[in-house]
């Protein structure tokens, strides 16, 4: 079974972003072996942004076989994060 994978869409000049970032690395640091993480900057992946419907930055999306689990826009704690992924792994 593929891990989950936690997308994080941001930009560099997005404030919200700068305060989602530490939360982020922190997560993917303690879940790296049963989660994938990946940030994506959607000024420079502005089809994949357009895809998946991203329309405020920051945008989280837990995704598990293809399939978007959970979807938080705006800053998301480590928390709320974390019990996500680990749902997801049930």
């Amino acid at each position: 079974m593929a891990k989950p994978i936690l997308m994080d869409f941001y930009t560099d000049w997005c404030g919200p972003c700068k305060q989602q970032a530490p939360i982020f690395e922190a997560l993917a640091e303690k879940m790296k072996e049963v989660a994938e993480f990946k940030k994506i900057n959607v000024d420079l992946e502005g089809d994949l942004a357009m895809e998946k419907g991203i329309f405020v930055v920051p945008t989280l999306i837990l995704e598990k076989d293809g399939t978007e689990i959970k979807r938080w826009m705006g800053v998301a704690s480590e928390k709320e994060l974390a019990d996500a992924i680990n749902e997801s792994l049930k």
